[in-house]
């Protein structure tokens, strides 16, 4: 690295300084950022598809199917069997996409060791049956979003107020599934409440 250079001015000297401080501050801030703390980070509030209970009833039934497949040369582990039978049951939901509204959603499937690789074509905003795993990968599809943050510290000594950045992250839901029907969940199965 390059050395620091050393200003005649004391004032532009200090303010140098003080600018190399609040970076250092903000670079120990992003080197503390974990999958754990991110994962913390709380969930922006959106709301699900607006459709109403007489479209979803008036609706055609839509199955979906993998598009491709392919194959695995692993052996499936029968200590899963169980959650996979849970896994693999057809639920009704409506998938969302957050970030392009309307645009066609595309997904890789592959729960369990042992299974095949689908790829899936999922309409949005359309009440379609699916797989549970699909459905909950779906869920899962958000990242974690970084904003800066202007904050005004007052120091306890009373010597005036600092200002600084603080890196402040939120979870964002990029495409969501929601569960439709009145006795299909994506959580509680196919049985009665």
């Amino acid at each position: 690295m390059a050395e620091k250079p050393k200003l005649s001015n004391n004032a532009t000297q200090q303010e140098l300084d003080k600018a190399e401080k609040q970076f250092d501050a903000f670079d120990n801030q992003v080197k503390s950022m974990t999958m754990d703390r991110m994962n913390e980070a709380p969930k922006e509030e959106t709301e699900g598809p607006r459709l109403s209970n007489k479209e979803i009833t008036n609706s055609k039934d839509i199955y979906l199917k993998p598009e491709r497949t392919i194959s695995c040369k692993e052996k499936f582990n029968e200590d899963h069997r169980k959650s996979y039978e849970f896994d693999k049951e057809y639920v009704q939901f409506v998938a969302e996409n957050k970030e392009i509204t309307g645009d066609l959603i595309e997904a890789w499937t592959r729960p369990y060791p042992g299974m095949p690789a689908e790829f899936w074509k999922i309409p949005p905003n359309k009440p379609v049956w699916g797989p549970r795993y699909l459905a909950e990968r779906l869920k899962g599809c958000s990242y974690h979003r970084l904003v800066m943050q202007q904050n005004n510290i007052t120091s306890a000594d009373g010597m005036g107020s600092y200002y600084g950045n603080l890196v402040a992250d939120t979870t964002v839901q990029r495409i969501d599934a929601h569960p439709v029907g009145k006795r299909k969940s994506l959580f509680m199965g196919a049985g009665n409440f």
